[in-house]
């Protein structure tokens, strides 16, 4: 752009001085015709850095998915293929052999309906308990009922016998009636013991129901979230054993790519964090450029930003700032027992990155991730004098076309 102002300004010179000969050409218009273009470039390319600040250092980054195994087996299967294969979210990724899962869910299911059919018939059991218990106690209660009326008959009988006692030492009696109410008194007092002994076997056979009904609570154990504890723990095996079946096959977690895909059937995944299969780059990805520090002061998330790539020559991309990354690692001081080092505060500025977004009408455009290129900011600023950025970086965009290498 500097080289097309420059040829313009020399046409017009060549015009006035030259050509119409408008203005003589001595010493002091010679000198006027070279120090007018150089201060007035300079001053353009100064604002133009402030109002309009590019980067040459620009970069597209890819987050990467590592993907881990969470069982460990046999590969059986990759279905996928490798070389920027674009890869739905939800897509098989590989498949395990689920052989040793499938036989660890058939025994646990298999657990689970013992288990269950042993829950009730240890709750049968307790009904059985609580039933005795209820039979006891109404042997009890009809025991307490005939000790009563037993009781109620001696004290009549006992009052008998003392009346017909008395009767007899006063002549008014006969012996045999005192003898038959003797009788009556002794075989009243036998049903009483009777009853006694009943009320005592009908106890006993409470304590045992009770001791019984204890046993059998024992059996079947405390409860969780209203299940008893041994079918409760036997599901929960089998829950995870069926994770782990379906772990089996590993879905791709986002639509990504896969770049480099070394995982063959045949071969052996663990369950270890630090061992990926397969790692995919994302679709989606961030722009980033570096600037100097003194370019950023005008500007402000929003601005409207331009992207040349290597990777696209002859193409602008267009975006957004998205934020200015107002850190470095220059400014970090990392906790320690030490003192820092005069030499850290004495380093060379670094840059501050700025993060964009790309608009929406190439949202749809592939950006390779590493791909590297230049970007310029149009700020609030000198929008005049836009366009010379837009022309610089459009021009630079099809000199990307050149290849300079001899071989």
């Amino acid at each position: 752009m500097e080289v097309l102002l420059l040829g313009i300004y020399s046409v017009f010179v060549w015009l006035i001085f030259i050509k119409f000969k408008w203005l003589p050409w001595n010493i002091y218009s010679q000198v006027t015709v070279v120090v007018i273009p150089i201060v007035a470039l300079t001053a353009l390319i100064l604002t133009l850095n402030v109002v309009a600040p590019s980067s040459s250092d620009l970069r597209v980054f890819r987050y990467t998915v590592p993907i881990v195994s969470q069982v460990r087996g046999r590969v059986l299967e990759v279905p996928i293929e490798e070389g920027n294969r674009p890869v739905k979210k939800g897509d098989i990724l590989f498949r395990i052999d689920p052989t040793p899962y499938q036989q660890q869910v058939n025994t646990l299911k298999a657990q689970l309906a013992s288990a269950i059919g042993g829950q009730k018939e240890v709750e049968e059991q307790l009904k059985g308990a609580e039933a005795k218990i209820s039979e006891a106690r109404g042997s009890i209660a009809q025991a307490a009922a005939r000790i009563s009326e037993v009781n109620a008959k001696l004290a009549l009988a006992e009052k008998r016998v003392a009346q017909y006692r008395e009767l007899v030492n006063t002549g008014a009696g006969t012996r045999f009636d005192l003898e038959q109410a003797e009788a009556s008194l002794a075989e009243i007092t036998g049903q009483l013991e009777s009853a006694r002994s009943a009320e005592a076997q009908a106890r006993a056979a409470e304590g045992q129901a009770v001791a019984g009904r204890g046993q059998v609570l024992q059996r079947l154990g405390a409860k969780s979230d209203g299940e008893y504890a041994q079918v409760a723990q036997i599901r929960a095996q089998l829950e995870n054993a069926e994770w782990e079946l379906d772990q089996t096959t590993t879905r791709s977690p986002c639509d990504c790519y896969v770049v480099n895909l070394q995982l063959r059937p045949g071969g052996f995944v663990a369950a270890l964090p630090v061992a990926p299969v397969v790692t995919l780059v994302e679709t989606t990805g961030s722009v980033v450029a570096l600037f100097n520090q003194n370019e950023l002061h005008q500007v402000a998330p929003g601005n409207e930003a331009e992207f040349a790539l290597l990777t696209l020559p002859g193409r602008i991309i267009k975006g957004k700032v998205n934020s200015v990354i107002w850190a470095s690692g220059a400014g970090q001081l990392t906790p320690s027992g030490s003192v820092p080092m005069t030499g850290v505060l004495t380093a060379p500025a670094q840059r501050f990155a700025v993060k964009f977004d790309v608009a929406d009408r190439d949202k749809d455009q592939f950006l390779a991730a590493g791909a590297a290129g230049a970007a310029a900011i149009y700020t609030e600023h000198g929008e005049a004098i836009h366009i010379l950025r837009k022309v610089i970086i459009r021009v630079g965009s099809y000199l990307n076309y050149l290849v300079l290498k001899l071989h």
